[in-house]
């Protein structure tokens, strides 16, 4: 008996794991990435220009264009 997982029994399992990571990324940016809003400064905009990249960079391996 195989008890080896198959990439289609994986694949739900990375589904869920992204969601949840996509849904805490957005209760962050909810709350300015727990940043208190009148103590922004550059340090805080570089971040948010990493993070910028990397997410397109995660768009790009599945295709998506820029709106």
């Amino acid at each position: 008996m195989n008890t080896n997982p198959t990439a289609l029994d994986a694949y739900p399992a990375r589904t869920v794991a992204i969601h949840a990571k996509l849904a805490r990324l957005q209760q962050l940016a909810d709350d300015h990435f727990g940043h208190d809003p009148d103590a922004i400064n550059w340090g805080h905009v570089g971040d948010l220009g990493r993070v910028d990249a990397a997410l397109d960079d995660l768009l790009a391996i599945f295709g998506s264009k820029d709106e």
